[in-house]
């Protein structure tokens, strides 16, 4: 094998690497993109549990009427 194919074989192989990395780089631009899309589906539903317990525990302590026209926690 000469000099003159071993560059050529060097040349053709990084074309082909250089190929490879251009399509890894979008693969992770849309792996990103996915990871970011349910970052933001988890703090909706984070927030929406947050609510819904503090709802929840606030429905708890509220205050009621009772017969006596007096005020309980209920």
């Amino acid at each position: 094998m000469s000099v003159t194919d071993r560059i050529l074989s060097a040349l053709t192989t990084v074309i082909r690497m250089n190929d490879k990395v251009e399509d890894m780089a979008g693969l992770m631009k849309e792996q990103q993109r996915r990871i970011d899309d349910l970052n933001g589906r988890m703090i909706r539903l984070e927030t929406v549990l947050e609510m819904a317990l503090s709802r929840t525990s606030f429905q708890g302590h509220r205050l009621t009427e009772s017969d006596s026209g007096t005020y309980t926690l209920g």
